[in-house]
């Protein structure tokens, strides 16, 4: 498909599956962001719309600028200002953490936690894009990075018994 030409009707047509599309303040501000933190690839991007697509071809992600929504009914639920997407996370799989963390900031971004090994075998992050939605790119632990998690929480539940022994702290 050839996401530089395609119109609106097949484009719409084309898309199966689970979409994601994200009410933006600023399509070129979103855009600008998920292309130099996340390396997607933005077609037809103009002040209303752009269609954004993950490197290896996996993911396609539509911005919308909140005006385009007039007479949509999310248009009345959209906050006035701070962040959106409250209890949402946005997961990317097989997206390096550390080097995704490293370029948040420069591209308008806050990162919520930094890359940390968790136990339920990723290593990830957590990020605010410029209009507060929460992604978390993350890895696979390796063997070693799985084992040292292991015995840090077991470490952890053996001092503090306040905690019970399969719940996570904080994010």
């Amino acid at each position: 498909m050839d996401l530089d030409r395609i119109d609106a009707v097949a484009f719409g047509r084309s898309l199966r599956g689970l979409g994601l599309n994200l009410l933006v303040a600023n399509v070129d501000r979103a855009r600008a962001f998920h292309q130099a933190v996340f390396g997607w690839e933005a077609f037809q991007p103009t002040r209303d719309f752009a269609i954004l697509r993950r490197p290896d071809g996996s993911e396609v992600l539509q911005l919308h600028a909140d005006h385009t929504y007039h007479a949509n009914p999310l248009a009345g639920l959209l906050p006035a200002a701070g962040p959106r997407g409250a209890g949402a996370e946005l997961r990317l799989f097989d997206v390096d953490p550390d080097s995704t963390a490293a370029r948040v900031e420069g591209a308008g971004g806050m990162i919520l936690q930094p890359p940390t090994n968790k136990p339920h075998g990723l290593r990830e992050a957590y990020i605010l894009d410029p209009d507060g939605y929460c992604w978390v790119p993350s890895r696979p632990l390796t063997d070693a990075e799985v084992e040292a998690v292991t015995e840090a929480n077991a470490s952890n539940t053996n001092t503090n018994t306040n905690t019970p022994p399969n719940q996570e702290n904080g994010l």
